[in-house]
């Protein structure tokens, strides 16, 4: 079997849409979705959000050093899509998707109520890469929706039916296949 020959592109797909919050008092607050993020580190625990500077949430980030990684679900589907779209520089987003902005713990900027998982950031470094700039950011801290906790805190964010996105299209998840380290598992 041949395989047909592509230019370079990023090709990593599915990936983890996430509405990201900042802001440092109501009237800056905005909301951005972005599709290129994930872990980078565990120990300190490392994320990253990539930006393209000529919008509107990358000045806002860029200079309050913080930012909240806000998971979206099924659900939000319309509204992550709406902050990917929009421009939040003539309009308040929150109010438009009658999102909730809360206080954050450790960083001034809101974090989304309505999503399961909200991650609390500190931007530690700035990488231009080219279209877009990585934001490095230190995860100060997390916090979760208590409806998905079972009775031995144990989170269940497959309940929360979040999505994914892959060249244009919003998925939810399926089925689980095995949880890590099911190859290997003595049977029983």
């Amino acid at each position: 079997m041949s395989k047909i020959i592509w230019k370079p592109g990023t090709m990593v797909y599915p990936v983890p849409p996430v509405m990201v919050s900042c802001g440092n008092s109501p009237n800056e607050y905005n909301i951005i979705t972005i599709a290129w993020t994930g872990t980078i580190n565990s120990d300190p625990p490392m994320t990253y959000v990539s930006i393209r500077p000529e919008r509107h949430s990358y000045e806002i980030i860029k200079s309050t050093g913080e930012f909240v990684i806000n998971i979206p679900t099924e659900s939000l589907a319309p509204a992550t899509d709406f902050c990917g779209v929009r421009s939040g520089k003539d309009l308040d987003k929150f109010t438009e998707m009658n999102l909730t902005p809360t206080t954050g713990i450790h960083v001034k900027a809101p974090s989304i109520l309505e999503c399961p998982i909200n991650i609390e950031c500190s931007v530690k470094d700035i990488l231009p890469l080219g279209s877009h700039d990585m934001f490095l950011g230190e995860v100060l801290g997390v916090t979760v929706d208590p409806q998905y906790m079972d009775q031995d805190g144990k989170f269940h964010l497959e309940d929360a039916h979040p999505i994914c996105y892959s060249h244009g299209q919003y998925y939810g998840l399926g089925k689980s296949l095995g949880r890590f380290g099911f190859s290997v598992m003595k049977k029983k």
